[in-house]
């Protein structure tokens, strides 16, 4: 099977679930589309110490209650992993990348970050 391609849609669909968070008080640090080995598409991989750290599931919740209050349709919705502040992955694109005035658009691909490989990323920001 041929991998998908992250196409503009996608990258527009994100940058307004990060825009209903921001304006939800839930913004998060770390905001990136992944391609990684353990999934077949894409997913929007988000982290904030603002979302629920010690259950995931609450963690979604809350994503999808900013969703809906944004408006921003079911079929629209992007296809999130929530990452905890604290794990592997995010911690060290943290500490690699935290540094940089503006992440927006940076291309990561083919590097192991923390217990993770990403094949291919678009950065919106890591914070």
């Amino acid at each position: 099977m041929a991998p998908t391609a992250l196409v503009n849609f996608d990258i527009e669909n994100g940058e307004k679930a990060l825009a209903a968070l921001d304006g939800d008080g839930k913004s998060p640090q770390v905001a990136l589309w992944a391609k990684l080995p353990d999934y077949e598409t894409w997913r929007l991989v988000l982290a904030s110490d603002r979302l629920d750290q010690t259950s995931q599931l609450t963690g979604y919740t809350q994503i999808n209650e900013a969703l809906e209050k944004a408006g921003i349709p079911i079929h629209r919705q992007p296809s999130v992993l929530l990452r905890p502040m604290n794990n592997p992955m995010i911690e060290e694109l943290r500490r690699v990348f935290a540094v940089a005035k503006d992440t927006y658009g940076m291309r990561l691909g083919g590097q192991t970050f923390g217990d993770k490989y990403i094949e291919d990323a678009f950065v919106y920001r890591i914070r």
